[in-house]
This record gives structure tokens, sequence and C-alpha cells, in this order.
């Protein structure tokens, strides 16, 4: 018997990996190193391909990915923030890939509709949870330079983390232990680093946390404009 697959977290989370896998492919050609080019465009690769069967789950992925508006993408605000620097993709990186790596092994466990995807998927989460974490402790203990990048990424982003605990209804999980388990390892991470826990909030009165509700920041629009511009400018083409 088919699970059957609940639509509205089959988007939340297909539209995290897309939105994701986007801007990390935004730094093709802009890479500080070669092996830095190839390694963040098969983790957007990886993404792209969990965005795919999640989204092919509740309708036609090219439709879901191209022709709706704002307001209908659920993803988390925090994969939408632009890549500012490196250290600022590493600090994104570094907060979601753990979350996604925590929440693909609970959902491996779990007999489910997502449980096939979860079990493929967190291998390959386990890559991107292990770059960010080594690139972190690399930046962070570094020069004082990459040392202050890392330090102002990790706080500017850090408000965005909250809206990863917030329950998705149809993924059955235990939200407040996974997020014990974030903190816990962001934190072990962080010390390797040098660096400090930020200390701003992460939840509360537009501590950002609307994305699963539609509500975008200013950077979603002109990212998704690009991201849909050639699907709407030749509609029913085929390649």
């Amino acid at each position: 018997m088919t699970a059957t697959v609940p639509a509205t977290a089959a988007l939340a989370l297909g539209d995290d990996a897309l939105v994701l896998s986007h801007r990390l492919g935004e730094w093709a050609g802009h890479a500080p190193v070669l092996e830095e080019e190839v390694a963040l465009a098969n983790i957007a690769l990886d993404l792209l391909g969990q965005a795919r069967v999640l989204l092919s789950m509740t309708g036609d992925e090219d439709e879901l990915a191209y022709l709706r508006e704002e307001r209908a993408f659920r993803n988390l605000q925090l994969v939408e923030q632009p890549n500012g620097d490196f250290a600022h993709t590493i600090a994104r990186q570094l907060y979601f890939s753990t979350y996604q790596h925590l929440l693909y092994a609970e959902l491996a466990l779990r007999e489910g509709p997502f449980q096939p995807l979860a079990g493929k998927a967190v291998k390959e989460v386990a890559y991107h949870r292990d770059h960010a974490e080594q690139w972190t402790v690399r930046l962070g203990d570094g020069t004082e330079l990459s040392h202050d990048r890392m330090s102002r990424a990790c706080e500017a982003l850090w408000r965005f983390t909250g809206e990863m605990f917030q329950p998705v209804p149809g993924v059955d999980v235990d939200w407040a232990a996974l997020e014990a388990s974030w903190l816990a390892s962001v934190t072990e991470v962080l010390g390797r680093a040098t660096l400090s826990v930020p200390e701003g909030p992460r939840t509360g009165a537009w501590a950002a946390g609307a994305g699963r509700q539609g509500l975008h920041t200013e950077p979603f629009g002109r990212m998704l404009a690009e991201m849909q511009h050639l699907h709407r400018s030749h509609p029913g083409a085929t390649w």
C-alpha cells in the first residue's frame, strides 16, 4: 500500500532544496578556487535532485518550479538569502545542511512517503554538512580577516535559523529534539572554529520565520525572476 504524500511537506522540503540549489549555482564561474567551483556545483546538483523528487510527489516539477508566484513558495527564508561573500555562503550551508542531515536521518528511519528519498539523500547531505563544517573551521580559525568575515556571516544569518524547527504538517519528527541536536552540533563546530555562538534571537516577532507561509525576503523576488525567466519567456518550449 502506497503511503499518501502530504503535499504541504513535499512542497516545503522540495522548495528548500530547489532554492538553495539555485543559490549555490550562482557561484558557477565565481568561486574562490576551482576545487570549490566543483564542490558547490555538486552540492547544488544533489539538492536539485532532491527537489525534483519532492516536487514530483505533489505535481509537475517544472510547473511548480517555474510557474508559481513568489507567495506560493514554501521554502525557509534562510535558503533564499543571497550568497554574499564566501563566508556568508558557508555559514548558510552550515546552518542548513546540519538541519537537513539531522532531519533526513530521522525520516530515513520512519516508514512513510519520505523514507526512500531520505535514505538516499542522507548520504549526500552528510557530505554537504562535512564540507560546511570544514570550511567553517578553516575560515574561523584562519586569518584575522577570515575569522572576522565568518563571525559576521554567522551573526547575520542566525535570526533565520529558528524557522527550521517550526513543525511542518506531514513531517513526523520530534522537532524540539531535532532543534536541540542542531544547536549542540553547531555550537561544537563554532567552538572548533574559535567563533562565538550568536546571541541574537532565533524566533519571535519577525525574527524571520514566515517563509513556510509564503512570506519571503526582498532578495527572493529577484532570484525567482532570474530562475523563471527563460521558462516564462518561451512557454511550451522543449529541448
